[in-house]
Formats: C-alpha cells, sequence, structure tokens
C-alpha cells in the first residue's frame, strides 16, 4: 500500500513523544515522507522543554512511559492549553482501552493504536489539523471583525429568528454603559425593552415588515435606548436580512451607531437643541425630586430686533449673529461662577430663542444676577460682515423652587410666559416667573378653553350702544358690542377675551356670527320702524378679519342672506390694520366700499395717525378715542387734539363721531366745537334690542 502524503497549509512541525527509539523514528519518517514538519521526544520531561520553545501543530502522545507517563502530560498540558490551541492524539496498545477512555476525558482529540495502520493515523491526523486550521481561521476572521468593528465605534447585533436568541457586542453593551459581562440574556427584550416607549411604536412596525414574508432585506430605525445613567441616546440600527427558499426571514445581523449628537444638537450654533435640552431638565427634575437641595432654574432668552437684523443685513448675517450670541450665552454662564456651574447647559430652541439651564439658583436674586451678567455678554457690539450691530436679549426666569410639578414642559411654559411679559416692558429686561403670573396663566388657559365652545353654546349675546346726533339729540344708529355671557363666570369683559380671541384666530368665525346677527337686528328693526331715516349699525372688524382673504364675500353674503341694505351698514377698522401692509389695505377697503357699505376709522389720533389715511383712504367717517374727550376738560392737548381731528374731518367732507360722552360739560364743548356725533353714557349704556326698538319708538 503507497501513502497519500497530505501536505500541510501550516508551517509548524508536529512532535512525537514516544520513549520507545524504534517507534519514534518509524512513526517521524513516515509523517515526514507525508510532508509534515516532525520533531521527537523520547519522555515527558523532554517533550515539555520543547513545547516551552516551540509552537507545535499536534502531539501524537504514548500513553505508556516511564518517570511520567503519557496520560500525566496530558493532564498537564490541558492545564495550559485547550484541545483546539493542541491537539493531542494518544498512541496506545489495543489492551489499554482503560487509558483511551481516561485520556480522551482528559481532553485528548483522538487516539491511534499499536501496531500503527498508518493510512489510518495520516488521515486522523488530517481530520484534527483541518479542524484545528479551520477554528483558527474562524478565530481570527472573528478578531478582525471585532477590531473593524470597535474601530468603526459601532455596536453588532446578530437576531436568529427561529430560536428567538439575539447576540449584542460588548461594544453595543458599553455604548449603553454596561461591561461585556453584563446583559448576558439572549432574549431581544434586553434590546427593545430599553427603548424609548415613544419610539417602540415604530421600531416595532419596522422590525414586523422585515420579518415579514419576502419582506424588506434592508432594515433601518432611528430610537432612543435608556443609557444606564438614565440618560436617552439616539441610535441608528441597521440590518441586513437572511431569508429561507420560502422567503421567511430567518436571520438579521447588523450594527448599532450613536447619532445623539445628529438628533440632540443645533446645526447652526452646536449648541443642544430642545429635544436634549428637555431631556436633561427632566434629568434635572428627578434628581431634585430625589435629592434633597437639588435646585436650578430655567433661563428663556429671546433676542430683541433679531428680525429686523435679520430681513435688513440678510439671513446669512442672521446666522452669523445667532451663532455669535450663542458663543456668548455659553461664555456668560459657565463664566458667573466656574466652581458651581459646569453643569449649565445652553441650548437653541429655535429661530432666535434660547434656553439656558442653570444648576444651583434658589431664589430670585441670584437669576437676576445670572441674566444681568447675561445681558452683559450680549450688549458688547458685534461685528457682521464690516457692520456693526448691537443685540439684547428678553429673558425670562423659572426656578424649580417655584415649579408647579408638571415637569420639563411647565417650567419651559413658565419661563417662556415671563420672557413675554419681559418683552412687554422694553428691550433687555428679565422677569422671574411668579404664583402671580401662574394664576394669570391658568385663568387665561381657562378662559381660552371656555372661549373655544362659547360659540357652539350660544353663550354670546350682542348690545347695543346708541349713536345720537349731538345737536338734534335723536338716535340714528347704533355700535354692536359683543358680550359673553359665562354659565360660571357670569359676564366677562371683552378686555378679558377678545385679545385671546384675536390671538387664537377665533375672533374670525365669531366677527362673523357678530356680523350676521347685527344686520339681521337691524333689519328687523327697519321692518318694525320703517320711518325715515333709518338706522345704520356700525360693527367693528379686528386685524385678523381684515386680513381674510374671502372677507369681502363673506360680507356680500351676510348683506344678501339678512337683507339689510349696504348702505345701513357701517364697518369700523382701526388704524393698526393699516399699518403693516397699506397697500391691500387699501384694496379691501375699495373692494368694501364697492359694496356700498361705510367705513369708519376707529380709535383716530391713538395710533399711526396719518393725514394720508384720511385723504387717500375711502373712509366716511372718524371716531374720536374716548381717552381724548375723558380728558378734554382739563388737559389742553387733549382739547387742542379734538379741534384739530374735527377741523380736518370738516374739511375732507368726514362725518365726525366722539366715543365716551359721560357729561353734560362734554356734550356742550362738543357741540360748540362743531362735533356731529356721540356716543356714551350720558346717552344710554350698551342695550339689549328690546330696548333700542323701544327708543326708536319713543324718538317717533
Amino acid at each position: 500500500m503507497t501513502e497519500t502524503a497530505h501536505a500541510p497549509h501550516k508551517n509548524r512541525p508536529l512532535l512525537v513523544v514516544d520513549d520507545e527509539e524504534l517507534n519514534r523514528d518509524v512513526l517521524s519518517r513516515r509523517l515526514v515522507r507525508a510532508g509534515y514538519r516532525v520533531e521527537a521526544a523520547c519522555n515527558a520531561k523532554e517533550a515539555l522543554d520543547k513545547i516551552g520553545h516551540e509552537n507545535y501543530e499536534l502531539i501524537l502522545l504514548d500513553s505508556m512511559m516511564p518517570e511520567m507517563s503519557g496520560v500525566d502530560l496530558l493532564r498537564l498540558l490541558r492545564g495550559t492549553y485547550t484541545a483546539s490551541e493542541l491537539p493531542v492524539i494518544m498512541v496506545t496498545a489495543l489492551h489499554e482501552s482503560e487509558k483511551v477512555v481516561e485520556a480522551l476525558s482528559l481532553g485528548a482529540n483522538d487516539y491511534i493504536t499499536k501496531p500503527l495502520d498508518f493510512p489510518v493515523a495520516l488521515a486522523r491526523i488530517k481530520s484534527q489539523l483541518d479542524r484545528k486550521w479551520a477554528e483558527e481561521a474562524l478565530r481570527e476572521s472573528q478578531e478582525r471583525y471585532s477590531l473593524a468593528a470597535r474601530g468603526a465605534n459601532d455596536g453588532i447585533w446578530d437576531w436568529d429568528f427561529r430560536t428567538g436568541r439575539i447576540y449584542l457586542s460588548p461594544r453595543w453593551k458599553e455604548m449603553l454603559g454596561y461591561g461585556s459581562g453584563e446583559l448576558t440574556d439572549d432574549d431581544p427584550s434586553v434590546w427593545l425593552s430599553r427603548v424609548h416607549r415613544d419610539d417602540q411604536a415604530r421600531l416595532r412596525r419596522d422590525l414586523d415588515a422585515v420579518r415579514g414574508v419576502n419582506g424588506p432585506s434592508e432594515f433601518a430605525n432611528e430610537h432612543r435606548i435608556q443609557h444606564r445613567d438614565g440618560s436617552w441616546y439616539w441610535f441608528l440600527s441597521r440590518g441586513t436580512v437572511l431569508r429561507d427558499a420560502a422567503g421567511s426571514a430567518i436571520r438579521m445581523a447588523g450594527s448599532q451607531t450613536d447619532v445623539t449628537r445628529d438628533r440632540a444638537f443645533d446645526p447652526l450654533t452646536g449648541l443642544a437643541n430642545r429635544v436634549l435640552f428637555v431631556e436633561m431638565l427632566e434629568r434635572a427634575i428627578e434628581q431634585m425630586r430625589s435629592e434633597t437641595g437639588r435646585v436650578f432654574a430655567v433661563f428663556f432668552v429671546d433676542l430683541d430686533r433679531f428680525k429686523v437684523i435679520n430681513d435688513s443685513l440678510g439671513h446669512a448675517a442672521g446666522d452669523k449673529l445667532l451663532k455669535e450670541v450663542a458663543a456668548r450665552l455659553d461664555a456668560a454662564v459657565h463664566s458667573y461662577s466656574p466652581g458651581t456651574m459646569g453643569q449649565c447647559l445652553v441650548a437653541r430652541m429655535g429661530g432666535d430663542e434660547f434656553a439656558i439651564l442653570v444648576p444651583g439658583v434658589s431664589n430670585s436674586g441670584q437669576a437676576k444676577a445670572i441674566a444681568a451678567h447675561i445681558q452683559k455678554h450680549l450688549y458688547t457690539p458685534v461685528e457682521i460682515d464690516g457692520r456693526t450691530t448691537f443685540t439684547s436679549g428678553s429673558i425670562g426666569i423659572a426656578l424649580s423652587s417655584a415649579a408647579a410639578g408638571d415637569g420639563a414642559p411647565g417650567l419651559i411654559r413658565d419661563a417662556d410666559t415671563a420672557m413675554y411679559k419681559a418683552k412687554a416692558l422694553g428691550k433687555g429686561v428679565a422677569i422671574v416667573f411668579d404664583q402671580e403670573m401662574r394664576d394669570q396663566v391658568m385663568q387665561r388657559l381657562e378662559l381660552e378653553t371656555d372661549l373655544r365652545f362659547a360659540l357652539e353654546r350660544n353663550q354670546f349675546e350682542i348690545h347695543y350702544q346708541p349713536k345720537v346726533n349731538l345737536i338734534t339729540g335723536k338716535l340714528v344708529g347704533v355700535e354692536a358690542l359683543l358680550r359673553w355671557r359665562h354659565p360660571t363666570r357670569g359676564m366677562v369683559s371683552p378686555m378679558q377675551f377678545i385679545s385671546i380671541a384675536e390671538e387664537t384666530g377665533m375672533i374670525v368665525p365669531i366677527g362673523l356670527w357678530v356680523l350676521r346677527e347685527a344686520c339681521g337686528m337691524t333689519r328687523e328693526w327697519h321692518l318694525a320702524h320703517p320711518a325715515e331715516p333709518q338706522i345704520e349699525m356700525a360693527v367693528n372688524l379686528s386685524v385678523r378679519q381684515f386680513k381674510q382673504p374671502d372677507l369681502v364675500d363673506q360680507i356680500r353674503r351676510i348683506l344678501a342672506e339678512t337683507g339689510l341694505d349696504a348702505t345701513h351698514l357701517q364697518l369700523e377698522v382701526t388704524e393698526t390694520v393699516l399699518v403693516d401692509d397699506s397697500g391691500e389695505a387699501l384694496r379691501v377697503l375699495k373692494a368694501l366700499k364697492a359694496l356700498g357699505v361705510g367705513l369708519k376709522i376707529d380709535d383716530f389720533g391713538t395710533g399711526y395717525s396719518s393725514l394720508n389715511y384720511l385723504t387717500n383712504l375711502p373712509f366716511d367717517s372718524i371716531k374720536i378715542d374716548r381717552s381724548f374727550v375723558l380728558n378734554m376738560l382739563e388737559d389742553d392737548t387733549s382739547l387742542e387734539v379734538i379741534k384739530a381731528i374735527i377741523a380736518l374731518a370738516r374739511g375732507l367732507g368726514k362725518e365726525v363721531v366722539a366715543e365716551g360722552i359721560e357729561t353734560k360739560e362734554q356734550l356742550e364743548r362738543l357741540q360748540s366745537l362743531g362735533c356731529g356725533f356721540g356716543q356714551g353714557y350720558l346717552f344710554a349704556k350698551p342695550l339689549v334690542p328690546s330696548a333700542i326698538l323701544q327708543m326708536l319708538r319713543e324718538q317717533k
């Protein structure tokens, strides 16, 4: 029989250990002839010495040797080398079955018997070497993959859908603050249970999609996972799906990348964004609840005049200003008290609004001192594209010690509320939110909620303020005034709810309701009291109403529905509607005038009064604001303003109506100045419809 050479693809030698020289030589020569490098040792001591100086691929070990048997040597070797690291094949006699069993139990890889059947021996040697080399190749591949994954800073996961088990790499665990020996459970809940509740539904939907038959071959999902320290990190998990012949997903493996910075930081300024700020604020609140004495403050900063700078110098310049402001805010809070403010967080909340979380602030005095320090940093001139500009910030402050207990959103809302109050007081002002503001906010929220249902619940009603001819004293018209009869609050003043309706947009449907009701009531009066001249109706148009694109069509439709002649409707607008876009205002006014309605400018003299309004816009009459009438007898300036308005109106052929006439002295003075019409408590308070009809009948 000829021997088949099995040339190894490794260059390390085999070691033959046998105390009989003939056996060593014969086996060694046969192995060399088969293509192996071979070394020999005559006893265990020599073998140990050689093993200490050379790396062997495999050992052929005689089981029976003097001084130290092969089994004893094997026991010693297995204390250092595993069966895959150093394979050992025992060489034994046929009758030594007990020794074979003992050797195998100690970690021998295989055995061959004497006399040797060399083809069988070579086959067993090759089998063990192939297995060893395959395991080494796999181990090296895994090490390369592990190093590559660690170098890429990503975590690795491998999910076997058939068994329901998942492998999470040490780096995956490390990214969440755990050691490689922790989170050892191979259930997918180790991953999924840590996902933020707001992201779980989307993640499970994407997982269900790839697990479906013939579903997508690639998986990608961004979600938050809770770190060991309680914070939330954003991760991008990507994977590739392996499917069987039927298209069922059997396995998916992929990586986990930390994308927190992309999701949690503002790309323009590099500051934290709203998401991260809210998360860190929630953590600060939790710490405050669990640790006595832990306090902090939230500062909400809104830049003054940023829109002017952005519009005049351009958006690129505006971005440069925002980046400069961001740097100054960060420098300000960290330079105020470096020893205690190391954990400050500055965030850009959007637009020109910034928020700052400052630990250790327990009272308004501290807060205002920090705000002053911030303002000082903001006041310094800024050079942008060769231009010097100045900025300041309105600052609202909310103290954790005064928190209402509704979490991060509540504190941010409180600081934002204080900021708006600061902005209303002027530029560069700082206000600390207090209980009075909270009460006002809660009352406003409750009022706003109730207001949203008031129209559909028929809680509104209209009272009518008589307008009289100051010469004859006769009733010539009325002004529609909205009233809200609340089921528990009683009659709510327009001063309390009109501004809310304007801000929320509810003024539009409410205003249309008022217009329809007023026109309908005027038509009823005309039918009930047909004497000429017939009474006219004045209705106020809010700023938001005036800007509605279908305003003219709406009024035309209401006039048609109620049957009221357009000449008996007077629409009152304030000077405010004329400021933003006078060109568009002129177009709307001309369209309204074309309908045949009268136009009246309300509260003239209190805003941006201009002769241009009187000469170029199609107004029929002017209303003198009640503030001038109230002070006309004591204040020469108010009197002169009234004289000037009456003179201008007379010269331009406009009607003049004075508001707020309360005394005979005021009436007599206005009559002497030539004012034609007036309203006020001297004649009557706002009246219900039946009272107006009674006045008309008595007047007849």
